[in-house]
C-alpha cells in the first residue's frame, strides 16, 4: 500500500488538511474541539507523516496535541515548503492549495518526525529567545546613542536603564528555570564542563536543541545549520558554505568556538593546524564551531563530562 502523507496549513482561525496521495481535503476549527476532530480522523488514516507548518506560533498547540496522541508529527520550514511549490510552478496561493503543497513536500522528502519538545522546554526556549531580543535591542540603542543629541541620548539613557533591568528578570527567571530541574542543571553542567561553554550558550542548546545528544553528528550539525553545502556541476567546484538550520543555536556556538580556539587544550591546536594549512579565519572558526557541537552532542549522548585526554 501507498504511504500516507498529510499536510496541514495553520492558519488563526482553521486547519486545512489535504491527504496525499488520496487526495482528501477538509479543514476543521483551530480550536480545542476542531484539534480533538483533526486527532480523532487522522488517527483513523495511520498517516507515516505529518506535516505542518510552521506559522508564527499557531502551528504550537496542532503540533503538540497531535504529537501527545502518538501521531508521526514534524513540523516543517515554510521557505523549503514554499520553494518546493515554486519548483512545481505553483503560483496560486490559498489555504486548500497550501496544504496539498505541504503534503507533496512531506512525500517527497520523508522528514523523520521527533519528539517535541515538552511545555517547560518551550517555556524556556521563549525566555531565552526574549533575552537574545533584549540583547539586540541594547545593541541598537548604544548604537544610536553614539550620534544622537544631548536630549535623545537622555531618552537612550532611560531605556538602556530599564532593559537592562528586564535583562536582570530574565537571566533570573531562566537561571531558576534551569536551575529548578534536575535534569536541566545536570545537562548544563555536563556543557559547561568543556572549555569554551559558559551559561548562556549552554542554556541555549538546552532551550533551543533538546535533540541534543539523541542524533548523529551529522544529523545534529544540520539542525544547527553547520553542515556544509556543497556546490558542483561537472568540472565546476564552487566553496562549500552552511546555512540554514537553528540560527541562535549557531550564533550561541559560534561565540563558543571563538572562546575555544583560545582557550580549549583540544580545539586550539586543532583550530591553530587550520590557520597553518591555510584555511581562512572564518572557514577554520566555523569547523572549530561543528567539533565542539559534535563534543557537546557526545557528552549529552553519553551523558559524562569533558576530558582532554
Amino acid at each position: 500500500m501507498d504511504a500516507t502523507y498529510v499536510g496541514i496549513d495553520v492558519s488563526k482561525d482553521r486547519l486545512d488538511v489535504h491527504v496525499a496521495p488520496s487526495g482528501l481535503a477538509f479543514a476543521v476549527v483551530r480550536d480545542g474541539k476542531g484539534v480533538g476532530e483533526l486527532m480523532a480522523r487522522l488517527t483513523e488514516m495511520s498517516a507515516s507523516v505529518i506535516a505542518v507548518e510552521a506559522t508564527g506560533g499557531f502551528e504550537t498547540v496542532v503540533a503538540a496535541g497531535l504529537a501527545a496522541a502518538g501521531l508521526p508529527v514534524v513540523v516543517v520550514n515554510p521557505a523549503q515548503v514554499r520553494a518546493f511549490a515554486r519548483a512545481l510552478g505553483k503560483r496560486a496561493k490559498t489555504d486548500p492549495i497550501d496544504a496539498a503543497v505541504i503534503a507533496g513536500f512531506a512525500a517527497a522528502t520523508k522528514p523523520v518526525p521527533r519528539a517535541l519538545p515538552d511545555a517547560d522546554t518551550r517555556l524556556l526556549a521563549d525566555l531565552v529567545a526574549r533575552r537574545r531580543q533584549i540583547v539586540e535591542m541594547i545593541g541598537a540603542e548604544r548604537q544610536r546613542e553614539k550620534r544622537a543629541s544631548a536630549k535623545a541620548r537622555k531618552s537612550i539613557a532611560r531605556l538602556l536603564r530599564a532593559l537592562e533591568k528586564e535583562l536582570s528578570v530574565l537571566d533570573r527567571d531562566i537561571d531558576e528555570s534551569v536551575r529548578g530541574s534536575p535534569v536541566w542543571r545536570e545537562t548544563e553542567d555536563l556543557l559547561k564542563s568543556v572549555p569554551g561553554i559558559g551559561d548562556i550558550t549552554a542554556r541555549t542548546m538546552i532551550a533551543e536543541l533538546p535533540e541534543l545528544g539523541n542524533l548523529d553528528r551529522r544529523q545534529i550539525a544540520a539542525l544547527a545549520g553547520l553542515a556544509p553545502w556543497t556546490r558542483q556541476s561537472g568540472q565546476w567546484r564552487g566553496k562549500s558554505f552552511i546555512g540554514g538550520g537553528r540560527a541562535s543555536v549557531r550564533s550561541a556556538l559560534f561565540v563558543a568556538a571563538m572562546v575555544a580556539a583560545r582557550h580549549n587544550p583540544v580545539l586550539k591546536p586543532f583550530h591553530q593546524r587550520l590557520i597553518a594549512a591555510g584555511k581562512a579565519k572564518k572557514v577554520a572558526l566555523v569547523a572549530v564551531a561543528r567539533k565542539l557541537l559534535t563534543i557537546l552532542n557526545a557528552i549529552i549522548r553519553d551523558r559524562k563530562p569533558w576530558q582532554s585526554a
